[in-house]
């Protein structure tokens, strides 16, 4: 639940960024139009890309989030999460040596049927318990691929 609220502080802040360098960006673009000063409209116009791609990539984040979760959620209701007993941080982070450990046995699943969504989002876990977050998104990435795949077909 902390995880939910820190996402939804740090999206409307971002959110309110966003609306403040668009008001910038739409005054400036108004300012060199109305008073024939193209250097100004060029950068206004420019600015108002910005918003544009961070309005994309919060988004795009947000649906990641809520699609991991929601098959952190499904896979837990079918008991498919790992149950290994590992040594945490007092913030609930894995150690690092007991991710390591992990790994082959998770990455090994894969290995044997590469079209199983399940084997693909624990090695995600696996991957974060390692402290290896690029590859963490990577695996998580697919194992979304796959489960929305096999959903509609």
């Amino acid at each position: 639940m902390k995880a939910r609220a820190g996402v939804a502080v740090m999206a409307l802040l971002l959110l309110l960024y966003i609306v403040l360098v668009a008001q910038r960006a739409i005054g400036a673009l108004g300012i060199g139009i109305g008073t024939g000063q193209p250097i100004l409209a060029v950068m206004g116009g420019a600015m108002i890309v910005l918003p544009l791609i961070a309005i994309w990539a919060l988004g795009r984040e947000l649906v990641f989030g809520w699609r991991a979760e929601r098959l952190a959620r499904r896979l837990e209701r079918e008991g498919g999460l790992p149950t290994e007993v590992v040594t945490t941080s007092p913030s609930g982070r894995i150690g690092r040596a007991d991710g390591d450990a992990l790994f082959p046995t998770y990455r090994a699943q894969v290995e044997k049927d590469e079209t199983d969504w399940r084997a693909w989002y624990r090695l995600s876990l696996a991957y974060s318990a390692a402290g290896d977050t690029k590859r963490a998104r990577s695996a998580a990435r697919e194992a979304i691929r796959l489960e929305r795949s096999q959903a509609t077909s």
